[in-house]
């Protein structure tokens, strides 16, 4: 796949968010797979529609450079585990406050993760 219009009609994950801020209120939108790929609009829908340009110029630069373009991250494609190496201080501290919570060592990290 080389072409910026074959990577157009791929399912990529958009962001579209309210902020408001020193500048005033807009909406910022970003790819999440697209690395500095974002715009923003006065409103949702104009956020939306400047993606779609930025996404054809983010795509068309990289192909240019000789770079890849990302494919989409599928959301199936993740089984919901992962491994993580922590120090063992951090691991004697969480497992105190799960045991203080009355939830397993696993599930206190979920909620701290979520938080």
């Amino acid at each position: 796949m080389k072409r910026v219009k074959d990577y157009m009609k791929l399912p990529y994950n958009y962001i579209v968010q309210p902020v408001t801020d020193e500048s005033g209120s807009y909406f910022y939108a970003h790819v999440l797979e697209l690395d500095g790929c974002q715009t923003t609009g006065e409103t949702f829908e104009e956020a939306y529609y400047n993606l779609s340009e930025a996404m054809e110029g983010w795509i068309k630069t990289k192909l240019e450079a000789g770079f890849e373009v990302p494919l989409p991250m599928k959301y199936n494609s993740y089984s919901g585990k992962f491994v993580i190496r922590i120090p063992k201080s951090l691991h004697y501290k969480l497992a105190i406050e799960a045991r203080e919570e009355g939830v397993s060592l696993n599930q206190y990290a979920v909620y701290k993760l979520s938080c």
